[in-house]
């Protein structure tokens, strides 16, 4: 059994890995062609889906590139090959376009469903490290992810070589993408559950309080009735309206304490003197992140919201941005 090993040791171990990784990837750089052209085109043509398989540690990197490739609008699902060969073949149509992941190219799980998929009549991808091998020659595109060695020191455990499967796949996924138009809306979308998510689909209209509760009253209500009004609706704030409901001011938590501080006689004072006119207000149909935007450039914690008319429909305040997860 060898002896402790030093931290510089340890270190140096480290750095050498990224160093090997890192010139892997270079050397990817040069070698994009044609053909990485024509895969990324047999992407977009694509009217089914997008397959993707690979054996062990290839089979990782080709489930997280279908995964990203699903998630960038390129419809995408893993096949396990081994699972392929007894029956999941089925899953495989000949509208689908075929991404097979082998370092050696030599897979026999890979190997032996190559010739059903193509008599299925799907397109074929190969990425292999090793142009001349049967899965390459068979493939109707051959993205060549070779390495000069793993970073492994017995140049043995996949390392290198699925670092840089890994990074082809990200710039296939990523140039289809991009020549597709997908934007960060459409990201968006297959993203409901994230933070991107919420920020790009989450309107105003969706948090903001309506109706009964909305925090309204009229312009000659007492001071009193607005304060009452404020506390039944908990959002530190009134919509103040005229007559004939024209939206024409707002009161808030913030005024009631600048007014106390000036000794208002709270029993004489109608809200309309002590109002503030013409107040920030924001369009139903913004996304609730303009809102945020809003309250955090005119440092105010509420806004009122209007419909398309101009009307006084709803109320928002920075604690429903908050549970929404939308700041």
């Amino acid at each position: 059994m060898s002896g402790p090993v030093s931290s510089t040791e340890i270190l140096r171990v480290a750095q050498r890995t990224l160093d090997i990784e890192g010139q892997a990837i270079a050397a990817l750089r040069g070698r994009l062609d044609d053909d990485f052209v024509k895969a990324v085109r047999l992407v977009l043509d694509c009217t089914g889906r997008v397959v993707v398989s690979g054996m062990g540690k290839s089979g990782h990197v080709a489930g997280k590139i279908a995964a990203t490739l699903a998630s960038t609008g390129s419809p995408a699902f893993f096949v396990h090959p081994a699972e392929a060969s007894h029956g999941d073949l089925g899953m495989i149509t000949g509208q689908d376009v075929v991404l097979a992941l082998s370092n050696s190219g030599e897979s026999p799980e890979i190997v032996s469903i190559v010739l059903p998929i193509k008599r299925r009549g799907a397109r074929l991808i190969a990425m292999t490290g090793n142009p001349r091998s049967t899965l390459a020659r068979e493939a109707d595109v051959h993205l060549d992810a070779s390495v000069a060695m793993e970073a492994c020191p017995h140049n043995l455990a996949p390392t290198a070589s699925t670092t840089v499967a890994l990074v082809l796949g990200d710039a296939l996924a990523v140039a289809a993408l991009t020549a597709r138009g997908f934007t960060a809306e459409d990201f968006a979308m297959t993203h409901p559950g994230g933070a991107l998510g919420r920020r790009l689909l989450i309107h105003v209209r969706d948090l903001m309080h309506r109706e009964d509760e909305l925090p309204l009253v009229r312009e000659s209500a007492p001071f009193r009735d607005a304060l009452l009004e404020m506390t039944r609706k908990g959002l530190g704030m009134t919509a103040v309206v005229a007559e004939d409901s024209t939206l024409v001011g707002i009161f808030t938590d913030g005024d009631l304490r600048r007014c106390l501080d000036r000794g208002l006689d709270i029993q004489a004072t109608r809200i309309g003197d002590v109002m503030i006119r013409n107040p920030k207000t924001i369009a139903q149909d913004l996304l609730a992140v303009e809102a945020v935007h809003l309250m955090d450039e005119r440092k105010i914690n509420g806004l009122l919201v209007l419909d398309e008319n101009g009307r006084l429909v709803g109320a928002l305040n920075m604690h429903d941005l908050l549970k929404a997860g939308v700041v």
